[in-house]
Protein backbone atom coordinates (compact mmCIF):
# COMPACT_ATOMS: atom_id res chain seq x y z
CA UNK A 1 0.00 0.00 0.00
CA UNK A 2 1.24 3.14 -1.34
CA UNK A 3 2.39 5.80 1.78
CA UNK A 4 0.86 8.76 0.02
CA UNK A 5 -2.48 7.30 -1.38
CA UNK A 6 -5.78 8.11 -0.05
CA UNK A 7 -6.20 4.68 0.96
CA UNK A 8 -3.79 4.41 3.38
CA UNK A 9 -4.59 7.46 4.98
CA UNK A 10 -7.78 6.20 4.69
CA UNK A 11 -7.17 3.19 6.39
CA UNK A 12 -4.87 4.93 9.16
CA UNK A 13 -7.88 7.00 10.13
CA UNK A 14 -10.52 4.00 10.74
CA UNK A 15 -7.64 1.96 12.90
CA UNK A 16 -7.20 5.61 14.76
CA UNK A 17 -10.98 5.59 15.26
CA UNK A 18 -11.28 2.02 16.00
CA UNK A 19 -8.57 2.14 18.57
CA UNK A 20 -10.03 5.49 20.13
CA UNK A 21 -13.25 3.52 20.55
CA UNK A 22 -11.80 -0.12 21.46
CA UNK A 23 -8.77 0.49 23.01
CA UNK A 24 -9.50 3.40 25.05
CA UNK A 25 -11.48 1.23 27.03
CA UNK A 26 -9.21 -1.40 27.97
CA UNK A 27 -7.16 1.25 29.83
CA UNK A 28 -10.13 1.19 32.78
CA UNK A 29 -9.07 -2.57 32.86
CA UNK A 30 -5.74 -1.14 33.49
CA UNK A 31 -6.57 1.49 36.36
CA UNK A 32 -9.45 -1.43 38.38
CA UNK A 33 -6.20 -4.06 38.65
CA UNK A 34 -3.68 -1.31 39.74
CA UNK A 35 -5.60 0.54 42.29
CA UNK A 36 -4.75 -1.86 45.55
CA UNK A 37 -1.24 -0.77 44.62
CA UNK A 38 0.80 1.81 46.80
CA UNK A 39 1.12 4.67 44.55
CA UNK A 40 4.93 4.07 43.42
CA UNK A 41 3.45 0.59 42.32
CA UNK A 42 0.92 1.68 40.29
CA UNK A 43 2.85 3.31 37.65
CA UNK A 44 5.31 0.00 36.96
CA UNK A 45 2.00 -2.20 37.13
CA UNK A 46 0.85 0.15 34.17
CA UNK A 47 3.91 0.32 32.28
CA UNK A 48 4.87 -3.23 32.45
CA UNK A 49 1.21 -4.44 32.62
CA UNK A 50 0.69 -2.45 29.22
CA UNK A 51 4.07 -3.95 27.77
CA UNK A 52 3.24 -7.11 28.28
CA UNK A 53 -0.09 -6.72 26.54
CA UNK A 54 1.00 -4.81 23.54
CA UNK A 55 3.43 -7.19 22.88
CA UNK A 56 0.38 -10.08 23.22
CA UNK A 57 -1.61 -7.60 20.92
CA UNK A 58 1.33 -7.06 18.60
CA UNK A 59 1.67 -11.13 17.70
CA UNK A 60 -1.83 -11.52 17.46
CA UNK A 61 -2.55 -8.93 15.20
CA UNK A 62 0.11 -9.68 12.82
CA UNK A 63 -1.27 -13.36 13.42
CA UNK A 64 -4.91 -12.84 12.40
CA UNK A 65 -3.58 -9.95 9.01
CA UNK A 66 -2.23 -13.22 7.93
CA UNK A 67 -4.57 -15.40 9.12
CA UNK A 68 -6.98 -13.29 6.82
CA UNK A 69 -5.17 -14.10 3.90
CA UNK A 70 -6.74 -17.38 4.24
CA UNK A 71 -9.93 -18.14 1.55
CA UNK A 72 -12.75 -17.71 3.15
CA UNK A 73 -11.56 -16.00 6.37
CA UNK A 74 -12.04 -12.41 5.02
CA UNK A 75 -16.05 -13.40 5.00
CA UNK A 76 -15.74 -14.82 8.48
CA UNK A 77 -13.63 -11.82 9.91
CA UNK A 78 -15.80 -9.03 8.33
CA UNK A 79 -19.28 -11.13 9.46
CA UNK A 80 -17.98 -11.09 12.85
CA UNK A 81 -17.16 -7.59 12.83
CA UNK A 82 -20.30 -6.40 12.14
CA UNK A 83 -21.85 -8.03 14.91
CA UNK A 84 -18.65 -6.62 16.92
CA UNK A 85 -20.00 -3.30 15.76
CA UNK A 86 -23.99 -4.32 16.45
CA UNK A 87 -22.55 -4.85 19.64
CA UNK A 88 -20.68 -1.63 20.45
CA UNK A 89 -24.49 -0.09 19.63
CA UNK A 90 -26.40 -1.98 21.88
CA UNK A 91 -24.18 -2.71 24.46
CA UNK A 92 -21.57 -1.19 27.24
CA UNK A 93 -18.25 -3.15 28.58
CA UNK A 94 -18.36 -3.77 32.22
CA UNK A 95 -15.62 -4.03 34.21
CA UNK A 96 -17.32 -5.08 37.63
CA UNK A 97 -15.24 -8.68 37.00
CA UNK A 98 -11.51 -6.85 36.99
CA UNK A 99 -9.93 -7.39 40.27
CA UNK A 100 -7.59 -5.61 41.68
CA UNK A 101 -3.99 -6.69 42.05
CA UNK A 102 -2.86 -7.43 45.66
CA UNK A 103 1.21 -7.00 44.88
CA UNK A 104 2.90 -5.59 41.58
CA UNK A 105 2.94 -8.97 39.73
CA UNK A 106 -0.92 -9.71 40.28
CA UNK A 107 -1.81 -6.33 38.87
CA UNK A 108 0.55 -6.81 35.50
CA UNK A 109 -0.79 -10.55 35.43
CA UNK A 110 -4.40 -9.19 35.19
CA UNK A 111 -3.87 -6.26 33.36
CA UNK A 112 -2.43 -8.70 30.84
CA UNK A 113 -4.88 -11.13 30.57
CA UNK A 114 -7.98 -8.75 30.99
CA UNK A 115 -6.36 -7.15 27.71
CA UNK A 116 -6.13 -10.26 25.93
CA UNK A 117 -9.42 -10.94 26.65
CA UNK A 118 -11.15 -7.70 25.68
CA UNK A 119 -8.82 -7.06 23.00
CA UNK A 120 -9.87 -9.60 20.56
CA UNK A 121 -12.74 -7.34 19.01
CA UNK A 122 -9.82 -4.37 18.54
CA UNK A 123 -7.41 -6.96 17.21
CA UNK A 124 -10.10 -8.23 14.53
CA UNK A 125 -11.31 -4.26 13.34
CA UNK A 126 -7.47 -2.95 13.51
CA UNK A 127 -6.52 -6.37 11.12
CA UNK A 128 -9.24 -6.16 9.24
CA UNK A 129 -8.43 -2.20 7.58
CA UNK A 130 -4.75 -2.80 7.61
CA UNK A 131 -5.64 -4.89 3.80
CA UNK A 132 -3.10 -7.14 5.06
CA UNK A 133 -0.57 -4.00 6.20
CA UNK A 134 1.86 -5.04 8.57
CA UNK A 135 2.86 -1.38 8.86
CA UNK A 136 -0.65 -0.06 9.38
CA UNK A 137 -0.43 -2.69 12.42
CA UNK A 138 2.51 -1.44 13.64
CA UNK A 139 0.96 2.52 13.67
CA UNK A 140 -2.29 1.23 15.19
CA UNK A 141 -0.42 -0.81 17.93
CA UNK A 142 1.59 2.80 18.52
CA UNK A 143 -1.41 4.79 18.73
CA UNK A 144 -3.21 2.52 21.08
CA UNK A 145 -0.41 2.36 23.55
CA UNK A 146 -0.92 6.17 24.84
CA UNK A 147 -4.46 5.79 24.23
CA UNK A 148 -4.80 2.70 26.84
CA UNK A 149 -2.47 4.57 29.37
CA UNK A 150 -3.16 8.27 29.09
CA UNK A 151 -6.32 8.82 27.37
CA UNK A 152 -8.85 6.58 29.25
CA UNK A 153 -10.42 9.25 30.83
CA UNK A 154 -10.66 11.80 28.42
CA UNK A 155 -12.05 9.34 25.83
CA UNK A 156 -15.11 8.57 28.30
CA UNK A 157 -16.11 11.62 28.69
CA UNK A 158 -15.88 12.42 25.22
CA UNK A 159 -18.31 9.18 24.78
CA UNK A 160 -20.36 10.93 27.81
CA UNK A 161 -20.63 14.22 25.84
CA UNK A 162 -21.48 12.98 22.70
CA UNK A 163 -22.96 9.74 22.13
CA UNK A 164 -22.61 10.01 18.59
CA UNK A 165 -19.06 8.93 18.87
CA UNK A 166 -20.01 5.15 19.54
CA UNK A 167 -22.36 5.78 16.36
CA UNK A 168 -19.47 7.03 14.24
CA UNK A 169 -17.55 3.92 15.32
CA UNK A 170 -19.51 0.91 14.92
CA UNK A 171 -19.97 3.17 11.76
CA UNK A 172 -16.46 2.86 10.98
CA UNK A 173 -16.39 -0.92 12.04
CA UNK A 174 -19.14 -1.74 10.06
CA UNK A 175 -17.51 -0.37 6.77
CA UNK A 176 -14.32 -2.03 7.61
CA UNK A 177 -16.43 -5.36 7.63
CA UNK A 178 -18.16 -4.71 4.42
CA UNK A 179 -14.38 -4.15 3.17
CA UNK A 180 -13.06 -7.49 4.18
CA UNK A 181 -16.42 -8.90 2.60
CA UNK A 182 -16.18 -7.14 -0.82
CA UNK A 183 -12.27 -8.41 -0.70
CA UNK A 184 -12.75 -11.82 -0.39
CA UNK A 185 -10.95 -13.28 -3.59
CA UNK A 186 -13.91 -15.75 -4.06
CA UNK A 187 -17.12 -13.24 -3.95
CA UNK A 188 -15.08 -10.20 -6.14
CA UNK A 189 -16.53 -11.21 -9.26
CA UNK A 190 -19.87 -10.26 -7.61
CA UNK A 191 -18.24 -6.76 -6.27
CA UNK A 192 -16.58 -6.14 -9.15
CA UNK A 193 -19.05 -3.46 -10.58
CA UNK A 194 -18.06 -0.64 -8.43
CA UNK A 195 -22.24 0.19 -8.14
CA UNK A 196 -22.88 -2.94 -6.17
CA UNK A 197 -19.32 -2.67 -4.06
CA UNK A 198 -19.95 0.52 -2.58
CA UNK A 199 -24.28 -0.03 -2.38
CA UNK A 200 -23.24 -2.67 -0.56
CA UNK A 201 -20.67 -0.86 1.64
CA UNK A 202 -23.27 1.55 2.36
CA UNK A 203 -25.96 -0.97 2.69
CA UNK A 204 -23.89 -2.72 6.11
CA UNK A 205 -23.13 0.95 7.23
CA UNK A 206 -26.45 1.65 7.30
CA UNK A 207 -28.35 -1.11 8.43
CA UNK A 208 -25.74 -1.73 11.55
CA UNK A 209 -26.82 1.56 12.85
CA UNK A 210 -30.49 1.11 11.52
CA UNK A 211 -30.80 -2.42 13.45
CA UNK A 212 -28.76 -0.79 16.65
CA UNK A 213 -30.04 2.61 17.20
CA UNK A 214 -33.37 1.01 17.04
CA UNK A 215 -32.80 -2.23 19.63
CA UNK A 216 -30.89 0.52 21.65
CA UNK A 217 -33.59 2.63 21.98
CA UNK A 218 -36.39 -0.53 22.50
CA UNK A 219 -33.43 -1.79 25.38
CA UNK A 220 -34.38 1.77 26.83
CA UNK A 221 -38.13 1.49 27.27
CA UNK A 222 -38.10 -1.80 28.49
CA UNK A 223 -38.44 -1.64 32.73
CA UNK A 224 -35.75 -2.26 34.20
CA UNK A 225 -35.55 -5.53 36.71
CA UNK A 226 -36.41 -4.91 40.40
CA UNK A 227 -33.33 -5.59 42.58
CA UNK A 228 -34.58 -8.84 44.82
CA UNK A 229 -33.98 -7.04 47.99
CA UNK A 230 -36.66 -3.75 47.15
Amino acid sequence: MDLLSAEFWTALLSIVIIDLLLAGDNAIVIGLAARNLPKHQQKKAVVWGTVGAVVIRALATIFVVWLLKIPGLLLVGGVLLVWIAYKLLVEGKGHDDVEAGGNLWEAIRTIIIADALMGLDNVLAVAGAAHGSFLLVILGLLISVPIMVWGSTLILKWIERFPIIITIGAGVLAWTAAKMIVDEPFLKAYFANPVVKYGFELLVVAAVIAVGTMKKRKSAKEPQPKAANE
